[in-house]
């Protein structure tokens, strides 16, 4: 397994979705206390998680949120547990891990679903800049 340091937390992310690229370029610019790291879902890292922890891709395929000695979140709670660490007003949203899952995963799903008719996708995964290299592991296939 890829070692992550432990002070530090892997977003995993749909690389061609535009959604995606556009939500991680906005934690990358909010994470003041350089939480955390990044790799798409497609590379090799992503992988290697998406089979260490049996996801099925095809019901969770925009984001993950890898802890180290804690596991995986996913969908909705994934997203809350990244906007906690993002400053005001962004971290408020923490609140609504008291709304049900599925209820939270209802309206992640719709958008989830919906994401590349509503927001375009790409044909290659993100390439990070030389400046943010450092914050990308993994090596993309897709």
């Amino acid at each position: 397994m890829t070692l992550i340091p432990k002070h530090k937390q892997l977003v995993l992310f749909d690389g061609v979705c535009n959604l995606c690229n556009t939500s991680i370029q906005y934690i990358i610019r909010h994470d003041k206390k350089d939480v955390f790291l990044f790799a798409a879902l497609q590379s090799d890292v992503g992988k290697e998680i998406i089979d260490k922890y049996a996801i099925d891709p095809s019901k969770t395929d925009s984001i993950l949120l890898y802890v180290p000695e804690k596991g995986v979140k996913s969908k909705s709670t994934a997203a809350l547990r990244i906007a906690k660490h993002l400053g005001f007003p962004v971290n408020v949203l923490v609140v609504y891990l008291i709304v049900p899952p599925f209820i939270r995963n209802a309206v992640y799903d719709l958008i989830a679903r919906n994401r590349y008719k509503w927001f375009g996708k790409k044909e290659q995964c993100m390439i990070p800049t030389p400046e943010l290299q450092s914050k990308f592991i993994g090596n993309t296939t897709a």
